[in-house]
């Protein structure tokens, strides 16, 4: 059996040494450019189209993350790109899902207590005490329920808050109200007090977090991105925020990143930026999910997790 492994980021031997571990059968390589020799499964974090070319025994290509949008780019870009036989898998709850859940909810609770604005004054060297949002009206609304979103709704609902939940099929969570389908939106949307974006990005998806969607949030709502910046109209965003429909976001993703400098959004103090943290993958647990489905699949075994690429997850 052998395995390809790639990633842009940093020195691959940690992840090749606990490969080798976990799948002591295995030949491991670190791909280069000009590798073509044979591979039966590929391990990646946004590869090269290069990667996958001349590769027809390819088995399964498994992405290092939760969205495999950079790879279904490739494919749409460039059709043809993923090996015909192959299929490509996602990684499912590696740790991920308590790290967004920690994430979300400082953010929401973080703007319930308006904590956001005792920053402010205590840069202005004010003392004044600021009354707390009605907990009852302060809705949030989850916008998609996978593996993330579903562990982000049932723990903003432990808190006592009324979360809402907008999945494209039926979802049932406890403590949360559930909405499914495109005709739903609208209600999912009407008086949001704090709106979470954990869809997967899909073209579909693109530029969702826009005006009209603001328009139907409580006036003075909060926006939460932790999905991928191609969901957010940037524009829209700062247009909402001077005109208070939007009262402040908190923002992991950009559609370029690092952010640049000079972007505009580091001017606002009403947006919190973070530099796309809020849910690191995790080399141990990532390790033991790739390596129990490829012992599955050389059983012969269906596995979960498997994006539809139709679809887009």
């Amino acid at each position: 059996m052998k395995i390809l492994f790639y990633t842009p980021h940093g020195d691959a031997s940690a992840w090749l040494r606990d490969l080798a571990q976990a799948l002591p059968r295995a030949e491991l390589r670190e791909w280069q450019p000009g590798d073509s020799a044979n591979a039966d499964y590929a391990i990646v974090w946004r590869p090269p189209r290069e990667l996958f070319t001349a590769r027809p025994g390819l088995r399964a290509v498994f992405n290092l993350g939760a969205g495999a949008d950079a790879i279904l780019a490739l494919e749409a870009a460039h059709p043809g790109t993923l090996p015909r036989d192959a299929v490509l898998v996602r990684l499912e709850d590696t740790g991920m899902a308590a790290q967004m859940a920690e994430y979300v909810t400082h953010a929401v609770l973080r703007y319930l207590r308006r904590f956001d604005e005792y920053e402010r004054l205590q840069a202005e060297r004010r003392w004044h005490v600021l009354e707390p949002h009605p907990r009852r009206t302060f809705t949030v609304g989850v916008l998609g329920l996978g593996a993330l979103g579903a562990h982000v709704a049932k723990t903003l609902a432990s808190f006592g808050l009324p979360v809402r939940g907008y999945s494209r099929g039926e979802k049932r969570i406890d403590g949360v109200t559930a909405y499914a389908g495109a005709d739903r939106l609208d209600a999912f949307l009407d008086g949001v007090k704090v709106l979470v974006n954990l869809l997967p990005s899909t073209p579909d998806t693109h530029d969702v977090l826009n005006r009209r969607t603001f328009s139907k949030l409580a006036r003075g709502a909060y926006l939460v991105n932790v999905a991928r910046g191609a969901h957010l109209v940037e524009e829209d965003l700062l247009d909402a925020l001077k005109d208070g429909q939007i009262a402040a976001a908190t923002l992991d993703v950009f559609r370029n990143e690092p952010l640049d400098p000079e972007h505009p959004f580091w001017r606002e103090p009403r947006i919190t930026i973070t530099p796309h943290s809020s849910a690191e993958t995790l080399r141990e647990e990532s390790v033991q999910q790739v390596a129990q489905k490829i012992a599955a699949l050389e059983r012969g075994e269906a596995i979960s997790g498997v994006v539809d690429l139709a679809r887009g997850y």
